[in-house]
């Protein structure tokens, strides 16, 4: 802490975004967040997935979910996650199969076991979880699987940061970068927000005093008026990344324009199946569409995503909106910003 006090002293004012909801979390939940200098300033970004996915695909999920002859296969976080017509966990309640899954490879197992059903796995993810699915696509290939599909919603990063930069309504001086997503991505993805934007990167891991040591870096960057990708986690990440994970990703998938929510359309942010795979597209397999985005009245989770304000500035938060009953996708995740506001701020707050 003491390095970055002494970088940030004297320094202007600065708003460093940490992308991942997992650095949300642990920032909060370390007390690294509360002992910022008064000119440092952490803002969220968007960097969970469950909160980033758009409602169109959640009434896709839940329409899926309704079938008789479907089982949806899902990672715990999307479960309750409200869309217009309910959630998954909604749709459980009146019999839907709905099931809660550790890995893409146990939705092939699942179909596997369930031959007289189409098991639908809700492909959720960054660069981290999407080789999983990749794989998962490759195997049930492999053995000729018929009843396995994927409801493709994975997110690109990169795109999205271009989009907020260049869209220029939140400052932002610099990012910290996720570990995770930076194991496939290579500290070497971040050359181009660097080079385009001037914005310092520094990719970090999520123990406290790793996250200290990056916000340091980044603090003295922005101190100097430099920019360039430094990558304080090299114990895991290199500056290739894991080339192996990426082909399978570029076997399997290609670079497709897709909705975030609040954020609208983004080009090549997300990914659709290639036309080997497209056998495997739970939307043409049962007609079932993406629908347009939707905010329930007064939740202002896309503000939130995208580093425009934070939680308690929602006239929900902690009123009509809690962990134990969302209003939205912020609040639900174990990787919310709202979420970790709620469980680790409220105590300061006085609540």
């Amino acid at each position: 802490m003491a390095a970055v006090a002494e970088a940030a002293d004297g320094a202007r004012d600065m708003a460093l975004m940490e992308i991942c909801g997992t650095h949300t979390v642990s920032l909060f939940r370390s007390g690294v967040k509360s002992l910022m200098p008064p000119n440092v300033r952490l803002i969220s970004g968007p960097g969970c997935p469950v909160c980033v996915t758009s409602c169109g695909y959640l009434d896709a999920a839940c329409e899926l979910a309704a079938r008789k002859d479907v089982i949806v296969a899902t990672y715990g976080d999307m479960v309750r996650v409200p869309g217009r017509a309910g959630s998954l966990e909604s749709a459980r309640g009146q019999g839907a199969a709905v099931e809660v899954i550790y890995s893409a490879r146990d939705a092939v197992k699942l179909a596997r076991e369930n031959p007289s059903r189409n098991v639908v796995f809700l492909a959720v993810g960054f660069e981290t979880t999407t080789p999983a699915t990749a794989a998962a696509v490759l195997e049930a290939e492999a053995v000729a699987l018929e009843n396995f599909f994927i409801l493709p919603g994975h997110k690109v990063l990169l795109p999205a940061l271009e989009a907020l930069l260049s869209a220029g309504d939140v400052p932002i001086d610099g990012f910290l970068c996720p570990g995770h997503v930076s194991v496939i991505l290579g500290a070497a993805a971040y050359e181009p927000i660097v080079k385009k934007y001037r914005r310092p990167c520094v990719v970090v891991g999520f123990e406290p005093a790793n996250m200290l040591e990056g916000i340091g870096l980044l603090v003295r960057q922005v101190a100097a008026g430099v920019a360039k990708v430094e990558n304080a986690y090299g114990v895991a990440v290199s500056e290739g990344g894991n080339a192996a994970a990426r082909r399978m990703i570029e076997q399997v998938f290609a670079p497709a324009a897709t909705e975030w929510r609040a954020m609208g359309s983004i080009p090549a942010s997300g990914l659709a199946l290639r036309g080997p795979y497209s056998r495997f597209d739970a939307r043409a397999k049962f007609g079932v569409e993406f629908g347009p985005d939707y905010e329930p009245p007064g939740c202002r989770c896309g503000e939130v995503i995208q580093g425009k304000l934070e939680p308690t500035k929602c006239a929900l938060f902690a009123v009509k909106c809690s962990p134990t009953a969302p209003v939205g996708p912020c609040m639900v995740s174990s990787e919310g910003t709202c979420a970790a506001w709620y469980k680790y701020n409220l105590p300061r707050q006085g609540r």
